[in-house]
């Protein structure tokens, strides 16, 4: 999914990968590792609920790696990969821009939504791109009705 979120954000393009010649393979640029690389460091930053707890990516993944060492040498019977699973979302659907770009200034400050965020809001609504909404802004536009 990072991979796909890179591409549709524009942080990585085709122009950034080359062709390596004899073996066949696509490299790319140092500069796009960096970025992807970025992206990719704050995706693993990211909390999950495991075990009672929140933890981030890079934990959960040490923590996977001990139990599968310790099922490999016989310390324990179980081993399960396919606890904590990601969520995979997006927050901007096509029911969600249209929610947005129908949103009056007065219903936006109703909601709490302060202008600044409302101009950001709609200036990203009517991109094809994606973009993200937080948390907070998403709830208080869930309580928004629908555009009819």
């Amino acid at each position: 999914m990072t991979v796909v979120e890179a591409f549709e954000s524009g942080v990585l393009d085709l122009p950034d990968f080359y062709f390596a010649g004899d073996d066949y393979r696509h490299r790319f640029e140092a500069e796009a590792k960096r970025r992807f690389l970025d992206v990719l460091r704050e995706r693993f930053n990211v909390g999950v609920r495991y075990n009672g707890r929140v933890l981030k990516w890079d934990t959960v993944i040490e923590q996977k790696a001990v139990e599968l060492s310790r099922y490999l040498v016989d310390r324990s019977t179980e081993l399960d990969f396919l606890k904590p699973s990601p969520c995979l979302y997006r927050t901007d659907q096509r029911e969600f821009r249209k929610r947005i770009l129908s949103l009056s200034q007065s219903e936006a400050q109703g909601l709490g939504i302060r202008k600044s965020t409302l101009h950001y809001l709609r200036k990203s609504g009517r991109s094809e791109r994606p973009f993200r909404v937080y948390r907070k802004v998403a709830v208080r536009l869930s309580r928004a009705q629908s555009p009819s």
